[in-house]
């Protein structure tokens, strides 16, 4: 989520981005360029397959690259809350479906830090959207391909 075109980070997603950034740059870039020159020896370039690989894999870290740097000209930290009444970004929240009673810890962030398989959940997914200004012990319902699943907010950090 872009806030007045900023991108929202945390501290230490404002580290991952740093660090993706100078591994690309100090040691992709010079991997590629070694796999670059060794392509071409192997002569004609127009049907050279590792040639065009490399290229191509050139051309994709490059293009991270001015990502990550966009992000990074274009982040602001979150200004994480103590006890939070309603649910911000960067908020912890846990909630419990209503149905299946499980119970599920999400951190509320922006695109860049999203991590769903670990709990990181973006602010623009739709479980991130429902649960937005929501507050502790709101139900709050999620449409899902399959229907529609209800959840309640049990806490908020």
């Amino acid at each position: 989520m872009k806030l007045n075109g900023k991108v929202m980070l945390t501290k230490e997603g404002l580290e991952k981005v740093q660090e993706e950034l100078h591994y690309l740059k100090r040691v992709k870039r010079k991997e590629i360029a070694e796999k670059i020159r060794n392509a071409v020896t192997f002569g004609e370039i127009a049907e050279n397959a590792e040639y065009n690989a490399a290229k191509n894999e050139q051309s994709f870290i490059e293009g991270r690259i001015l990502a990550l740097e966009k992000i990074i000209e274009n982040y602001e930290l979150i200004d994480k809350q103590e006890n939070p009444d309603c649910v911000l970004l960067g908020s912890e929240v846990l909630i419990k479906d209503t149905k299946s009673k499980k119970e599920c810890k999400y951190t509320i962030l922006d695109y860049v830090e999203s991590e769903p398989d670990c709990g990181k959940i973006s602010i623009s997914s739709p479980i991130g959207r429902a649960l937005l200004g929501k507050k502790k012990g709101d139900l709050v319902e999620v449409r899902v391909p399959v229907g529609h699943i209800k959840y309640k907010i049990l806490d908020i950090k």
